[in-house]
């Protein structure tokens, strides 16, 4: 079989390499997946580089999320045949022909389910679901503000927000991405390169500010959201795409009783693997309803992973990126 292995640190056009190599061995509690689709992530990139926190030893094999089949069960219980959704740990990631994955990263997937929608869907919308739902305790009628609308994470909680009966303004980049927003759900779309969001939001509240603000992009954007976050509004702090870390004054969560918080899905995850499967389950029905639609940007063959990766790095594309296996 053919998997993708970092065999040097550096940019991924540089760090991978297509390598032959023999099947993997199955442990307990671990069921064996032909991968039709992976998805990719900017942290494959900055993995690549070894600038990410996990740092496994060379040679290592990236990616986060697959969809397949299982083709050898083991001991897990699950069926052969099973189409799925996994997500393998490092060293021995997703950009491979086959992975063997834990029985508890396993999550089963309907028929009328893409495979390139499946590879597209558990980090981002698990992601979104834990924060607008378990952390921010969004409601139908509050207003959500997404920033990076257009993204992976931001299109997810676009289309969750609408589908619970939020009111949904995004931000995004360039005037294709506004619509992007628009034709997810967004009832406002906001290109923050050439229009004031804080204006905008508070024009649409009535100067009342959104309850929720969805920030996977920190920084100078984290910053401007304090300034229309609404009475006791709740901030979600998804990540930090912008590159600077924002600082939050307590003084200022203080006069305007809103509240900032942190997602950390992983460690929620980790902590709480039952409620994860409860999640994924809602999600699913989600999907059958068609409330939500993983937003794919383009797939690429197997052999062009460190093209694909490469046009990731240049955030110019939006939704997800997805390989074919």
């Amino acid at each position: 079989m053919r998997k993708w292995e970092v065999v040097e640190l550096g940019e991924p056009e540089k760090a991978l390499k297509l390598i032959e190599t023999s099947m993997p061995t199955l442990k307990q509690n671990e069921v064996l997946v032909k991968v039709e689709s992976t998805a990719m992530n900017f942290f494959d990139i900055l993995q690549c580089k070894g600038e990410y926190q996990e740092k496994p030893d060379l040679p290592f094999t990236p990616g986060a999320e697959l969809s397949g089949v299982v083709t050898e069960p083991g001991d897990s219980g699950m069926e052969k045949g099973q189409r799925v959704i996994a997500t393998p740990n490092l060293p021995e990631g997703a950009f491979s022909e086959y992975v063997a994955v834990k029985k508890e990263d396993v999550f089963p997937i309907p028929e009328s389910m893409t495979w390139n929608e499946a590879a597209s869907m558990f980090i981002t919308y698990h992601t979104s679901y834990y924060a607008l739902f378990q952390c921010a305790y969004l409601k139908r009628g509050d207003v959500l503000l997404v920033h990076a609308g257009s993204g992976g994470v931001g299109s997810a909680a676009i289309q969750l927000g609408k589908a619970f009966g939020a009111k949904v303004i995004a931000t995004a980049g360039s005037d294709e991405k506004v619509q992007i927003c628009k034709d997810l759900g967004a009832i406002e779309a906001i290109n923050y390169r050439e229009e004031d969001f804080v204006q905008k939001v508070k024009d649409f509240t009535g100067g009342k500010g959104a309850d929720v603000i969805f920030d996977p992009v920190g920084g100078d954007t984290f910053d401007r959201s304090r300034k229309c976050i609404a009475f006791a509004g709740r901030i979600l702090i998804i990540g930090f795409a912008g590159g600077r870390i924002a600082d939050a004054p307590t003084n200022h969560l203080l006069i305007k009783n809103y509240s900032a918080v942190g997602v950390h899905f992983g460690l929620f995850r980790k902590l709480m693997p039952d409620k994860v499967v409860e999640n994924h389950q809602e999600l699913m029905k989600l999907y059958e309803k068609r409330d939500i639609s993983p937003l794919v940007y383009s797939e690429y063959e197997f052999n062009q992973l460190p093209e694909a990766l490469k046009q990731l790095a240049q955030r110019e594309t939006y939704g997800k990126l997805v390989l074919r296996v």
